[in-house]
């Protein structure tokens, strides 16, 4: 099952896929054609989400019943489609013209819709709604190239930094004042391995794009129409990350690591610092409790003030025959109201204005979810979604084998950076 924790991006042949079937429909128009939504609201509105319906049917049907009692000549037909094979499911409707009138997507699922002419606009239809939600929240939906936002912003999620206070204290690092900069990372980082004689390595794995965005490089140029990581800020980037992995402060295993296995070594207490969730906070509570007394939780290190976010979003079909009814349902279920009552059944966070305020979000009450829900809220309301929804999968592995090569010394970072940037903009052409 999908988890709803972390909002997951569609890999890079279903979003090529999804490409090539929206070509048929549509032809890269974009902006979403008809953006009028204005009129009665009435008719049968399908709405289709991601994976939902096994652990939140009596809440889904909930929201759908107050819809229809707030606008008795509207009815609402619900859909759910399983994780597997969405994207293709998605092109499939949009190459046969059945693409329902709301469609749970992701910003990088939302593009090729977009480009296509099949999202609406939703500045332009309706734009009123904008001050009800997050700015970074409204504006992870727009798309390069395109003029407009293309989805109503939905749930959100960000993963905060868990860090072994013992080992800061045993490397002489103050243990309440965890690297909130990357300078000051690399500075601690270098002065933990030193100190351990590189037994402890501050991190177990490389920059990824996020890291990127988060250091406070360009990504992409103005008009997203190519990648521009290897200005001199990326490179300095990897510079360090190389400096790090020479000096023992980088994990020896990081240029193979998964995710899981860098939780190993957190949980082995030979990595300092770790990314996690509330469910890890419960596992080493039971697995490793000599680590769970240290451990303190912080934001992700980056040099721009703003964490990462993670976001899913509600499009409505710009080829809608009940757009008004779309609209108006769309809006619904990304109320305040309806999305703090999806919070509290699970581990995500409201997209709208004032909601991360409310004392579930801010109010500590001694247990591990709530640790973690805090520090998470705190973040998320000036967060940032730094992945470009152009990046693809394939486009992510390239710039993951170019890191690798610069940080061994096999490749300087300038020309590993510019190989990737070279490679991922032929993608992009040829996607």
């Amino acid at each position: 099952m999908r988890r709803v924790t972390v909002p997951r991006r569609a890999g890079a042949a279903a979003v090529a896929l999804a490409v090539s079937a929206l070509t048929l429909t549509a032809c890269g128009t974009g902006g979403g054609g008809g953006e009028d939504a204005s009129g009665k609201v009435e008719g049968q509105v399908t709405f289709q989400t991601w994976n939902l319906k096994a652990n939140f049917k009596d809440y889904f049907e909930g929201i759908i019943k107050d819809f229809e009692r707030k606008y008795p000549d509207a009815q609402v037909k619900w859909i759910d489609q399983p994780a597997e094979g969405y994207p293709e499911k998605l092109s499939a409707d949009a190459a046969g013209g059945t693409l329902p009138d709301v469609v749970n997507v992701s910003p990088d699922l939302a593009y090729p819709l977009a480009k296509a002419g099949l999202a609406l606009d939703l500045e332009k239809a309706a734009g009123k709604y904008r001050g009800e939600y997050l700015e970074g929240a409204w504006k992870s939906h727009r798309m390069p190239g395109l003029p407009g936002v293309y989805a109503f912003p939905w749930y959100l999620n960000t993963g905060p930094m868990f860090y072994n206070k013992e080992l800061f204290r045993k490397a002489g690092l103050d243990p309440d004042k965890p690297p909130t900069s990357y300078a000051q990372l690399f500075t601690d980082a270098v002065a933990m391995a030193k100190k351990s004689g590189r037994r402890i390595a501050m991190l177990a794995g490389t920059p990824s794009i996020e890291d990127f965005g988060r250091y406070g490089v360009r990504l992409m140029n103005a008009r997203g129409s190519e990648f521009t990581f290897n200005e001199p800020k990326g490179v300095e980037l990897l510079r360090h990350y190389k400096e790090l992995y020479a000096a023992g402060a980088l994990d020896s295993q990081a240029l193979t690591a998964q995710a899981e296995s860098a939780g190993r070594k957190f949980a082995q207490q030979s990595v300092a610092m770790n990314p996690g969730s509330a469910l890890d906070l419960q596992n080493f509570k039971r697995d490793a409790p000599s680590l769970y007394r240290h451990i303190g939780i912080t934001d992700a290190v980056n040099n721009t003030g703003k964490a990462n976010m993670y976001v899913q979003g509600l499009m409505v079909n710009a080829q809608s025959k009940v757009k008004p009814a779309a609209v108006a349902f769309a809006h619904f279920v990304t109320d305040k109201k309806n999305q703090m009552a999806f919070a509290r059944k699970v581990t995500i966070f409201p997209s709208t204005k004032g909601s991360l305020d409310d004392p579930y979000f801010t109010e500590e009450d001694g247990t591990d979810a709530t640790r973690v829900r805090v520090a998470s809220a705190k973040s998320l309301k000036t967060a940032v979604n730094y992945t470009p929804v152009l990046l693809s999968d394939q486009m992510k592995t390239v710039l993951r084998n170019a890191v690798a090569r610069a940080v061994q010394g096999k490749q300087s970072p300038q020309a590993a950076l510019d190989g990737a940037v070279a490679e991922c903009n032929r993608l992009l052409k040829t996607g």
